[in-house]
């Protein structure tokens, strides 16, 4: 079973998962897709064209948008990867809008992101990101 499908996975005594939560937990997959395998084409995947990440950097609120972003990716995945841990922390969706929470866990640094995701046209996608990054000094 992929991380997508355990993630999705209703736990006994709740209610199964909605048709509109597991397609936002596939938007949310293309994202952490494209942490893994460093491919822009699994961001563009995730982001609207015009979205934006939100974080705080030298304590100044900073912006950048998605395509500068996605712009990065490496086209390969990290030389550690074998070493990083992802996963959805939880989704929560009303209508054509959802939040979620994202755990990066990487030897060095740990990454909080909060998805802000919008439904349009019937598909979902990350319309803004904002995160907090947690560093730490590399295991010995």
């Amino acid at each position: 079973m992929t991380a997508l499908a355990l993630a999705a996975a209703p736990v006994a005594g709740q209610a199964p998962v909605s048709a509109d939560e597991q397609a936002v937990r596939a938007a949310l997959q293309h994202y952490l897709d494209g942490h893994a395998t460093g491919r822009s084409a699994d961001f563009d995947k995730a982001f609207y064209p015009e979205s934006r990440l939100l974080f705080v950097r030298d304590g100044k609120f900073s912006t950048i948008e998605s395509k500068d972003y996605v712009a990065r990716a490496p086209g390969k995945p990290a030389d550690d990867e074998a070493k990083r841990k992802r996963w959805i922390e939880w989704v929560d969706v009303a209508g054509s809008a959802a939040v979620a929470k994202i755990v990066l866990d990487y030897p060095t640094v740990r990454f909080t992101d909060y998805m802000t995701l919008l439904k349009v046209d019937g598909g979902w996608r990350i319309a803004n990101k904002a995160f907090h990054a947690d560093r730490r000094d590399p295991p010995k």
